[in-house]
């Protein structure tokens, strides 16, 4: 069943709460960040269930639940045709949503990316769970259905890749041999095609959580030739596939057990070998932060003033640019200033967290609904209309809000005030959160504007 949007907000959620029954199954596993001090708004998936123990949501169960429901088919988003000219870059903005669609109701996910407006999904992938136990021994299982699910659709995904198999590198990090990532995504474009349109080579990995338990600013050049090597092996099977450079954390931090600054990460990558990265990849991805600040504020000259912020143990998360959405023009700068400037950038994880339970993440307790809402549609207000270059094009290409349904899976974990669930647009019964339907009427608005 179709859900068309011009059905009332309220009417299309109370036919797909009624009529599409949820097929929840074990979700899991969160990588624990180990006290940065400036917390990355995401980890990469749900964690501790109520008996203590860890699943790991891209593990398949004994039997995965059947969703029973039709597919709806979407008409495809009217837009440009892909210029392959390097770098590749979108003519305007697109918006997508990141979501978990590992062995939960698939099929209500993207039907609520549909009823958002939403063209583009990303989720993230753990290759250790694809590979093995040998090397080259590829079981893609339910990837497959994902995969084929999300392009029924017609809707655009990004594959985020993250934790090599343990043969490749003991503590999960980056693969200690840029050929052996040259292999997997080698296989995963030669299996899927352009029913993946984007990939993004790793997250957030001037974290030491995401790099195998230590990072310093020496292995922003391991990364970048993992990034060369896996830029090469994807353009050779399937040009059009965009190569994302993965985000960085949006961290102020220099300590090798917790993180490399952005900024000196970001420098690191774009001067490793007289600037090698230039030509190997079509976008990079920024994970802004935001914290409990409005996106209009910056630090230092347009800070955040927190209204009643108590916080534990010391602080309001507003001193520093990596607590703010606008960093990702500081970026912007590093990228120009670096020569890389013609290359845009996509916002892979954006967004706010409200009141939640999770140490490391109590600016959310400053954050209610209304204000998640306006923040939300103030960041993508910017990001259409301020983004742009002196000649009027856009320096952004695609963003990713996080994210659309961790709360109802933090809620069959018994745990729905974690952190994860309070940056989501949907309720734990899968009702609408107000950001939904802000969200809702903003891109349909703009499609309007945009004549699709």
């Amino acid at each position: 069943m179709k859900i068309p949007v011009r059905y009332p907000r309220w009417a299309a959620f109370a036919l797909l709460l009624g009529i599409l029954a949820p097929a929840l199954a074990a979700c899991g596993e969160t990588a624990a960040n180990p006290g940065v001090t400036q917390p990355t708004a995401v980890i990469s998936a749900p964690a501790t269930p109520p008996s203590g123990g860890v699943v790991d949501p891209t593990a398949p169960p004994p039997t995965p639940p059947p969703t029973g429901v039709a597919r709806p088919t979407s008409p495809p988003p009217t837009e440009e045709p892909l210029d392959l000219t390097f770098p590749m870059t979108l003519p305007r903005v697109q918006h997508g949503i990141v979501t978990h669609l590992y062995y939960t109701d698939r099929e209500r996910v993207l039907t609520l990316t549909d009823i958002a407006g939403y063209t583009w999904i990303r989720q993230q992938i753990q290759w250790k769970d694809i590979e093995g136990p040998e090397p080259g021994d590829y079981k893609w299982g339910e990837l497959d259905n994902i995969v084929n699910d999300v392009a029924a659709r017609n809707i655009k995904l990004l594959i985020s890749i993250v934790k090599s198999p343990s043969f490749y590198n003991p503590t999960n990090g980056l693969p200690q041999d840029p050929v052996t990532m040259g292999n997997f995504v080698e296989a995963l474009v030669r299996r899927y095609g352009t029913k993946i349109a984007a990939i993004e080579i790793w997250n957030e990995q001037n974290l030491a959580v995401e790099n195998g338990g230590r990072v310093t600013v020496e292995d922003a050049g391991h990364y970048v030739e993992i990034l060369v090597e896996s830029y090469k092996r994807i353009k050779a099977v399937e040009p059009r596939i965009f190569v994302l450079a993965g985000a960085p954390s949006s961290s102020g931090v220099n300590d090798p057990a917790l993180a490399v600054s952005d900024e000196n990460y970001y420098r690191a990558m774009y001067e490793y070998k007289d600037g090698l990265i230039k030509d190997y990849f079509d976008a990079q991805a920024v994970h802004p932060g935001g914290a409990a600040n409005p996106p209009d504020t910056l630090w230092p000259e347009k800070p955040s003033y927190i209204e009643g912020c108590n916080p534990a143990p010391d602080r309001c998360w507003n001193d520093h640019p990596t607590h703010y959405f606008r960093h990702v023009e500081n970026v912007r700068r590093f990228m120009v200033e670096e020569g890389v400037g013609d290359h845009q950038i996509w916002i892979t994880e954006f967004g706010w967290a409200t009141p939640n339970n999770t140490p490391g993440y109590e600016f959310g307790n400053y954050v209610s609904l209304e204000q998640q809402r306006d923040y939300i549609i103030s960041a993508m207000r910017r990001i259409d209309e301020v983004y742009r270059t002196p000649e009027g094009k856009p320096w952004v290409g695609v963003t990713f809000l996080w994210n659309m349904n961790f709360a109802v899976l933090w809620g069959a974990q018994g745990n729905p005030d974690h952190e994860q669930a309070a940056f989501g647009i949907l309720n734990p019964d899968w009702s609408p959160r107000p950001s939904f339907l802000a969200i809702q009427s903003y891109l349909a608005e703009q499609r309007q504007r945009q004549g699709g």
